[in-house]
């Protein structure tokens, strides 16, 4: 397993900015980045495949990119560490969040140009935390629907619930702060607990829109590759309980493409509508769009 970790002060110098670290002759390194990153061999290969296709649709480069994660394994909880919040990333296990998360941040950073592990740390990081900044872990958007309302705001995704019909709901989120045991960062941490409720309050004030699970296959023709497709859950304290993208076969079909617990790795499932009807804590799906980046 290759794993990159560094973690750098600021460099307080006026001439920072271009101050580099590079490891072997492939991957500059920043020397104000905090990150971990897992696989990168991964990455060449990718950039290899498509360095030369980034003219196509965002979606359909994620989409294509997203093929070449079938198979990954499984793996819940590699956002966290006892070192600290750092930019995680990890080629080689995914959760059902990592792996939306990361096609999505490739596409978007290989769209601009960019090829070194840096910049999809940059874009990651961008898309991972609120206002695009890392500052700890209460930074990061733990919730989807902050997450959605956050990347809506800065332009990477649009939200095209509303639009196919969908009805508002109430998640009333509260889990985290309800429950700071299941969280290592947040266990014995009250003023954390505190900032995380606070957020967690800023989410519940917002209007959420959905589509009824018993709806979906009136609206599953709409769908297209790549649309982020969030499964909203009547589990209290929680808003949505599962996260993929949309392939669409040839027949029109809007399959769920994920990082499966049952099956324990990614794979492309059932269309969306089928696959909502074995899960009894499911009662809609939200889907946002990835937008080409201007």
């Amino acid at each position: 397993m290759n794993e990159i970790n560094t973690r750098r002060g600021f460099l307080k110098s006026i001439l920072g900015a271009s101050a580099l670290l590079f490891v072997g002759n492939r991957i500059p390194l920043f020397a104000n980045q905090d990150y971990s990153v897992i696989g990168v061999e991964k990455l060449w290969r990718l950039v290899g495949e498509f360095e030369n296709q980034t003219d196509i649709p965002i979606n359909e480069l994620m989409f294509k990119i997203a093929n070449h994660f079938i198979g990954t394994p499984y793996v819940g909880n590699t956002l966290e560490g006892g070192d600290g919040e750092l930019c995680r990333i990890n080629f080689e296990g995914l959760d059902c969040v990592t792996f939306y998360e990361l096609v999505l941040c490739l596409a978007r950073s290989f769209k601009q140009g960019n090829y070194d592990i840096n910049s999809l740390v940059n874009e990651v990081t961008f898309v991972r935390y609120r206002g695009g900044i890392l500052d700890g872990y209460e930074s990061r958007l733990h919730y989807t629907s902050d997450w959605i309302h956050d990347n809506v705001n800065k332009n990477v995704v649009t939200d095209i619930t509303k639009s196919l019909g969908g009805l508002k709901f109430e998640p009333k989120v509260g889990f985290m702060s309800s429950n700071p045991d299941k969280y290592a960062a947040l266990k014995n941490n009250p003023k954390l607990v505190k900032i995380i409720k606070k957020f967690e309050d800023e989410i519940n004030s917002r209007k959420h829109y959905f589509i009824p699970k018993d709806k979906v296959n009136l609206i599953e023709n709409e769908l297209q590759n790549s649309d982020i497709i969030c499964i909203v859950t009547s589990i209290k304290g929680l808003d949505y309980s599962h996260t993929g993208i949309i392939s669409k076969a040839e027949n029109g079909d809007a399959h769920l493409f994920h990082a499966s617990t049952n099956q324990k790795k990614v794979i492309i499932d059932a269309p969306i509508s089928e696959y909502l009807k074995k899960s009894k804590s499911a009662t809609g799906i939200t889907i946002v769009r990835p937008l080409e980046i201007k």
